[in-house]
């Protein structure tokens, strides 16, 4: 599923691509048909992310709200538009662009009070300038559940994934079983703020590298990572591989549905 930095690259593009100017809004696989003519022709006025959902505004038009889930795709391409190729669920036609959309979650047309209904479910966002982290932080100082359970829950904080979750608790050094309640104060302070560093780099790169220049494979000599999500991480599916920092296996675990992976002598449990 696509982590947070994915949502707001793609929002980013849209505002550069559509924003302010009438959009051409179809359903080719039919099941968003009735929605997409509602707001077909009409200026997008606004594109954002809020944690792993996107919204485009259509003024008094409406909201459409998408949420990719495991399998949904945008993909974008410069006009001249083709015939549809495979199931799409809506297309956008814009001045010079336009975008398919596959195999969502949701992808639906939505009233303001059923959009900020959907946020109001959510989370704060690192991504957000309006992200309120007192919010998460009362959430997770109250918890008995793990802190890696809670990281990954997204009403607690918005848009991080399976990815930002493991490595963020490796480089704060945090037992990813530690009770939420157990947290200290200036770890979670810490744990929000390379959360928010390292989101804000995957916006900028479009993958997420969290390795820091010292543990990279230009410095070290090891070979680069291979893996389908790229980018350089220190433990995120790389059981049994040794800590690119003391040389201990990577554990894994199957943790509330999701496989977690740690080096458990870098974070030692408490």
């Amino acid at each position: 599923m696509p982590e947070g930095h994915t949502l707001h690259r793609l929002a980013r593009l849209h505002r550069r691509r559509y924003v302010g100017a009438p959009v051409e809004v179809s359903s080719p696989q039919g099941r968003f048909s009735a929605e997409a003519a509602v707001v077909d022709g009409h200026i997008m006025t606004a594109a954002e992310a809020f944690g792993k959902h996107l919204f485009h505004h259509y003024g008094p038009h409406g909201i459409v709200h998408v949420h990719l889930g495991l399998y949904g795709t945008f993909t974008e391409y410069p006009l001249p538009v083709a015939e549809p190729v495979g199931q799409v669920r809506m297309r956008l036609v814009g001045r010079t662009h336009w975008t398919d959309l596959r195999g969502p979650a949701r992808c639906e047309l939505l009233t303001p009070p059923e959009a900020e209904a959907v946020i109001g479910r959510l989370g704060p966002d690192p991504l957000r300038g309006d992200a309120d982290p007192e919010r998460a932080w009362e959430r997770i100082s109250r918890s008995r559940a793990p802190v890696a359970v809670l990281l990954m829950d997204q009403s607690v904080i918005a848009g991080v994934g399976n990815v930002y979750r493991a490595e963020v608790l490796y480089r704060q050094r945090i037992d990813p079983m530690l009770p939420g309640r157990s947290l200290a104060r200036e770890q979670w302070d810490a744990l929000w703020a390379d959360l928010r560093r390292l989101m804000r780099e995957g916006v900028r790169v479009g993958r997420i590298d969290t390795v820091e220049h010292e543990h990279r494979p230009e410095v070290t000599g090891r070979a680069p990572r291979n893996d389908r999500h790229g980018g350089e991480v220190y433990v995120y599916r790389r059981t049994g591989q040794p800590c690119l920092v003391c040389g201990t296996p990577v554990a894994h675990k199957e943790l509330a549905g999701r496989n977690l992976y740690w080096c458990p002598t870098c974070q030692p449990a408490e």
